[in-house]
């Protein structure tokens, strides 16, 4: 009788254990996933983040679009060197364009400004057609020219990029500021770039010499204006 119990209890004991055995097997499947089921959630993974970057540039494309993007700020540049296709001489005369329109003097170009200007050039523009004339180089969403705005209309301008019914392409050729054939632009093969742009280099040093000596001349100038004007005034005083 105590064997048969003993028998019973032992046989018991086997069966839990083989059970508990079996389901810590099954915990652990449970935990590692199979190798296709890992692929498939990597993928998913790898998908889910370019659906995101994709929904992020057409969301601010979208912004841009109905005018409520964030501006980017654009860092402090040199027109000379950002602006290699220019002349020294021609981006000194476009300054001074733009700031002869920039009544307000704080460095920016606005909508009644921009107005002005295409009036005293001959093309008056309509409301509309001024703000689309801003739109299309406004980077940071301002609603106004900064200088280097002012300047991209020259770059787009001598580059074919705008239409031939654009404002901006009107006002860059009723400006008397020729940017037909300037730097490296047109050049027929590499060489010619290759020369054109050396040339390009070596005239911007003459500029720059030019524009010292200039100076020079008109300071020697105002010295013997200065001269005369003491001896004239010696002379009445006498």
């Amino acid at each position: 009788m105590a064997s048969e119990e003993l028998a019973q209890k032992l046989q018991r004991r086997l069966l839990l254990e083989e059970s508990g055995a079996a389901a810590e097997g099954d915990e652990r499947e449970a935990e590692v996933p199979a190798p296709s089921e890992a692929g498939e959630e990597e993928r998913s993974c790898l998908t889910a983040s370019a659906d995101a970057e994709l929904s992020a540039k057409l969301a601010r494309r979208h912004d841009i679009n109905e005018g409520a993007a964030q501006p980017r700020r654009a860092a402090v540049f040199n027109p000379y060197t950002e602006f290699k296709e220019f002349s020294r001489r021609q981006i000194k005369d476009m300054e001074r364009m733009f700031r002869l329109y920039d009544s307000g003097r704080d460095g920016y170009i606005d909508l009644m400004e921009l107005k002005l200007m295409m009036e005293k050039l001959g093309a008056p523009q309509t409301h509309l057609g001024l703000k689309n004339m801003i739109k299309e180089v406004d980077e940071d969403f301002d609603g106004k020219l900064s200088f280097r705005e002012f300047l991209l209309i020259f770059h787009k301008a001598a580059a074919g990029e705008l239409e031939e019914d654009s404002g901006l392409l009107t006002l860059a050729k009723l400006s008397e500021i020729d940017v037909s054939i300037e730097g490296v632009k047109g050049a027929k093969n590499f060489f010619e770039a290759k020369v054109q742009a050396l040339s390009s280099a070596s005239k911007f040093e003459a500029e720059i010499r030019a524009e010292q000596d200039e100076r020079k001349r008109e300071e020697e100038e105002r010295k013997h204006r200065r001269a005369a004007f003491r001896e004239l005034k010696s002379a009445f005083t006498q």
